[in-house]
């Protein structure tokens, strides 16, 4: 059983929620009147909510054999068998061979062609332009992602398959479906086409050619895998690699915007040191206060048992990372952007800081986003001025949690001394 909520926690969960323009708020409401394990208390949709170091540690290392990563929902519609969203040998599999492609080991090889995709859409800018570095980050962290993995160089593709790719984040991105699965939803149909028929495409034309690259995309076909399954695995990388590479670009340059000293100091640290320990700081501060994978979906195989209380087989269970982020009793000011509690190793408990989930499903790109986000962000700071604007910024739940209406920023090239 989870604990009721008071009758002004409904009432201070709206406030929230037209407050903030987000569930986050609600949330973090329940959160404060119920503590770390309750359930929404909606007739169609009620899955249970938990958070905190425990329960972070029995979904994803102790317990994690009772629950599923496959749900019924639009995730599974989109990535069919994608590594992301199977369960047992058959991800272990999948992640076998992806692996490779993708261990830290590799990470130096892709530095070239991170810094030329990142200065090639910088170029563009002109002197005193704003940008909105979410869109920016967008096709900065798209082009990362298709080259490094597929060797496919997508610049002069990007104005056929931005809708498409949007539309798929879209289509995976909480809505009403949530309330109802069978929702009709129009407008979805061809563009996923579209995107499917460019995957194909790349992998159609890779197996005809006799050069062996040495990507992820040959490790695939090497296996022997169908082009359906390589598809899977492809939109899986391309959807989950550069959305969540898009949402940390985008909110760091949102925090730099909106704390001026951290970012003077930042610049100067970038201008004099080959590795900047701030850099590392401040993205490790923005993964705290913005997790781009805030929450995590499971489908109870077995009764699951906390606490607070059990959650029987069948339910549907939310771990929450934010919240786990953003708790009082285990971050210290934890609403304020602090990169200097990152300096000096952190004091939390483990599985208090979970950017990245943990255990054997932690991310498989972990290592490499935070490699490229080091590597993007230095070249930015050292090649140009930001100014931000000024506008407010809020936390959209969508397939990641992206600063909506975006991080509009005045631009201009940096002359060097």
């Amino acid at each position: 059983m989870t604990k009721p909520l008071p009758p002004e926690a409904g009432r201070d969960a709206l406030q929230a929620f037209l407050r903030e323009g987000s569930p986050l708020g609600p949330l973090k409401v329940m959160a404060k009147y119920v503590g770390r394990f309750f359930q929404i208390p909606m007739q169609v949709f009620h899955p249970y909510i938990v958070f905190g170091p425990e329960a972070n540690r029995k979904v994803l290392v102790t317990e994690r054999d009772k629950v599923l990563w496959r749900n019924t929902d639009p995730v599974t519609d989109l990535l069919h068998d994608g590594v992301l969203i199977v369960d047992g040998k058959e991800h272990d599999h999948y992640r076998g061979l992806m692996e490779p492609a993708l261990h830290p080991s590799t990470l130096p090889g892709y530095t070239p062609l991170i810094l030329a995709h990142t200065e090639k859409v910088s170029h563009q800018w002109k002197d005193g332009e704003v940008v909105d570095m979410l869109v920016e980050s967008r096709k900065i962290a798209l082009l990362i992602i298709m080259d490094t993995l597929f060797s496919k160089d997508v610049w002069d593709d990007i104005p056929h398959i931005w809708k498409p790719i949007l539309k798929a984040i879209e289509y995976i991105s909480p809505g009403a479906w949530i309330l109802w699965r069978k929702i009709p939803r129009p407008g979805f149909r061809k563009p996923l086409q579209q995107l499917d028929a460019y995957l194909f495409g790349i992998i159609d034309e890779r197996r005809k050619t006799k050069e062996k690259k040495h990507d992820l995309l040959q490790h695939l076909i090497d296996a022997r895998l169908s082009d359906q399954v390589i598809r899977d695995q492809m939109l899986t990388m391309m959807i989950a690699g550069h959305d969540t590479s898009t949402a940390l670009l985008a909110w760091v340059f949102a925090l730099l915007g909106q704390h001026p000293e951290v970012h003077h100091r930042l610049v100067q640290e970038v201008d004099t040191l080959e590795k900047s320990p701030l850099l590392d700081q401040v993205i490790k501060e923005a993964l705290r206060l913005y997790p781009p994978i805030h929450i995590g979906n499971r489908r109870i195989a077995e009764d699951l048992e906390f606490t607070e209380g059990t959650i029987p087989a069948g339910e549907r269970l939310f771990y929450s990372i934010y919240l786990t982020h953003h708790d009082e009793s285990i971050w210290e000011n934890a609403e304020d952007f602090q990169p200097e509690r990152f300096a000096h190793g952190r004091k939390t408990p483990p599985f208090s800081y979970v950017p990245f989930g943990g255990g054997p499903r932690a991310c498989i790109g972990a290592a490499f986003g935070q490699a490229e986000a080091r590597l993007v962000i230095a070249f930015l700071l050292k090649n140009y001025s930001f100014e931000f604007t000024q506008h407010p910024i809020h936390p959209h739940m969508g397939a990641t949690l992206e600063p909506r209406p975006g991080v509009k920023m005045k631009v201009t090239k940096r002359i060097k001394t």
